[in-house]
């Protein structure tokens, strides 16, 4: 027995000494080889912006007085952003898949996890034109007779999405509570509000744009609008559940989540290397040698359609800045992540800023200007003093406008930090 015990114990340390090493690793330090390679992806309809420094802050007088753009310097990871605005075509199919999923889910279209637990199965054609799936549907449907229009409509209302954030930096500062605390629910209307066209210029025949500029397909390519900052978070964590999920299916690794851009990330870009000029393409003037203009603006006294474009233009109109991203200035301004507060500049830092707020306007814990977020670029309702990249404006959380749409950023730390421009392949 005591012979045995021995062996029995010399084997299990045997096992345990070879335990501590690695295959093939002849017991050298040579670090944990059991993950993939990592490569870092390239979204697509995304430029590169590198890291940088750079003077914030106004580049001329500012003529309103309200002093809120102090100069000072600040210094950024860099980071994709999409090149253009995102386009009406881009934002309905967010809004197609709201509609599938919920049509999916009434229908109950479901597959099996290995887990046992479900999930929607959105590989499933749905008819819309069937009209007995129309009466499955019912509950999606406004009747005829409360459309407006004597037909049979999709209800807008009911096209909501559904979707959870984690609040990491409360997170952090309790470090002994439970982590589930922090996920914050939030249930949006996915559909822009097309009404704005007519709601906010009295006096005005602007009911044909309103009825088609989101749905008919000669507007693709423009920027859409009436969306609130709300609705664009939303929008953004749709993409990044859309991202994930094709890339786990190749089993690769995501880094990032899609987002809107602190007001910092988006000066920075919107200068294009340029940090002491006014405007994306330089300036000091707002059209070139040959007297065209260079942004979709209120021009003149007045002529909005001198720079090309009456109210909207599509997304990819006017040059590219240095960076290669278009209509930073002018066509419509764009929301940001960043809160809106007169002495900001005087309290963030100097690395990576970013003043936000989570206000609670619905629940009656926040007062109104505490939902003010910083919106950036001017548009084309404006004239050339919000055209500047320096420039700050804003607009509350809850609200849609015309004139105001967003772009996405996307954040890669590991290329970031030894500011390597990464290449496509």
């Amino acid at each position: 027995m005591k012979k045995t015990s021995l062996k029995v114990t010399a084997l299990a340390l045997l096992a345990l000494a070879s335990g501590c090493g690695q295959a093939g690793s002849n017991g050298q330090l040579v670090g944990d080889q059991s993950r993939l390679n990592y490569r870092a992806p390239l979204p697509i309809g995304m430029v590169y912006v590198p890291s940088g420094s750079y003077k914030m802050g106004a580049s001329d007088e500012d003529i309103r007085g309200r002093n809120d753009a102090t100069i000072h310097t600040v210094q950024l990871l860099g980071f994709y952003m999409d090149a253009t605005e995102i386009s009406n075509q881009e934002y309905r199919q967010f809004t197609n898949y709201v509609r599938d999923s919920i049509a999916n889910t009434i229908l109950g279209n479901f597959k099996d996890n290995p887990d046992g637990t479900q999930r929607l199965d959105m590989s499933k054609h749905i008819n819309w034109r069937d009209p007995e799936l129309q009466d499955q549907l019912a509950a999606m449907y406004l009747p005829a007779e409360q459309s407006g229009w004597g037909v049979k409509e999709l209800d807008a209302s009911k096209l909501r999405y559904h979707y959870v954030t984690y609040d990491y930096a409360g997170a952090v500062q309790h470090p002994n509570e439970l982590k589930s605390k922090y996920n914050i629910s939030h249930d949006e209307s996915a559909y822009p509000d097309t009404t704005v066209w007519v709601r906010q210029f009295n006096y005005a025949f602007n009911e044909p744009i309103a009825q088609q500029y989101f749905w008919f397909q000669g507007f693709n390519k423009y920027p859409v609008v009436g969306v609130t900052w709300n609705q664009a978070h939303a929008f953004c964590d749709w993409r990044t559940n859309m991202w994930k999920g094709e890339r786990q299916k190749q089993r690769l690794y995501t880094e990032s989540r899609f987002r809107l851009p602190t007001e910092e990330e988006w000066e920075w870009a919107a200068r294009g290397g340029r940090n002491e000029s006014p405007y994306p393409w330089g300036g000091p003037y707002i059209i070139n040698k040959k007297g065209c203009y260079l942004a979709n603006f209120k021009p003149q006294r007045g002529n909005y359609a001198a720079d090309g474009g009456l109210y909207t233009v599509p997304v990819d109109w006017y040059a590219a800045n240095d960076y290669g991203l278009k209509n930073m200035s002018g066509n419509v301004s764009e929301w940001t992540e960043s809160a809106y507060f007169g002495g900001t500049y005087n309290q963030m830092a100097d690395i990576n800023p970013s003043v936000t707020y989570n206000a609670q306007p619905n629940e009656g814990k926040d007062r109104p200007y505490m939902t003010r977020k910083v919106v950036r670029g001017g548009s084309w309702r404006d004239v050339a003093y919000f055209l500047q990249v320096s420039t700050r404006d804003y607009e509350f959380q809850d609200t849609a406008k015309a004139y105001i749409g967003f772009r996405c950023v996307y954040t890669e730390t590991v290329p970031a930090l030894s500011n390597r421009r990464p290449v496509r392949k």
